[in-house]
């Protein structure tokens, strides 16, 4: 029995992206390693040794998750959010608009090359990891969820970026004003409870707080925040960013003009 032609389309677009991800592995799975490598090195060796324990752990454990989530994050967002405007940008993206495919398996394709992408460097970065402390994984179901919740969230938001940028210089914009600023800020190198009141509020208004603390309860079995909050809001964010995206398909902003 054939496959059904949305799921070929799926499978097809996701393969193309992983393709892509692989031919060009220099520039998309080592520089992670290396960057994430020195973060260990200086933080968790050098810095490390003289903060002492964080939450009862080891500040070297402490801040392997943080790392771990911020490359899953970063990579998830930065793959979708060239290739796709790369496809817009050489116009072969309206092949794929003018296509019986409908605009979920389009958008589909595309998350899942971001989601692999995300996986990939995370894993590596876990392997890092382990050459400098023991990673138990004592909730491994909730370590593997929240990675692939929080590498579709952002997956979804490199697309809706992708969408509405008109050159490639808009692309580095939302990583380096916006993401990159939540994710310092996101509890990666920090227990919320060492800030005062009103940084801790604002901390727990930043979404990427609640994805690295679940996935520290998944590696570590200790969070700053229930997770079941956390799964709830990242939840909501994969089904409105998704809408938007589909949304924004549909419409054809930035993609028919």
């Amino acid at each position: 029995m054939s496959a059904h032609p949305n799921l070929v389309a799926i499978r097809t677009i996701a393969r193309r992206e992983v393709s892509r991800i692989l031919r060009i592995w220099a520039q998309t799975l080592v520089p992670p390693a290396i960057t994430m490598t020195l973060y260990f090195l200086i933080f968790g060796t050098l810095i490390g040794s003289r903060i002492g324990p964080m939450d009862g752990i080891s500040y070297m454990e402490f801040i392997v998750p943080g790392l771990v989530m911020m490359a899953v994050i970063q990579n998830a967002y930065g793959n979708i959010s060239s290739s796709f405007f790369g496809a817009k940008f050489g116009r072969h993206v309206e092949e794929l608009l003018v296509s019986p495919m409908p605009n979920w398996v389009i958008l589909g394709g595309y998350v899942a090359g971001g989601v692999l992408r995300g996986v990939m460097v995370g894993a590596i970065v876990l392997c890092i990891a382990t050459l400098f402390v023991r990673v138990a994984i004592p909730h491994p179901l909730v370590t593997f969820t929240t990675v692939l919740l929080g590498a579709t969230i952002f997956s979804l938001a490199g697309f809706v970026n992708a969408v509405y940028a008109k050159k490639f210089d808009d692309i580095a914009l939302v990583p380096t004003f916006i993401l990159t600023p939540l994710t310092y800020l996101g509890g990666v190198f920090y227990s919320v409870t060492l800030l005062p009141g009103w940084a801790e509020s604002a901390t727990r208004l930043n979404p990427i707080f609640y994805m690295v603390n679940a996935f520290r309860y998944g590696l570590l079995g200790t969070s700053d925040v229930p997770v079941g909050t956390a799964y709830a809001l990242m939840l909501a964010f994969v089904i409105v960013l998704g809408g938007v995206g589909l949304y924004l398909l549909k419409r054809g902003v930035g993609l028919r003009s």
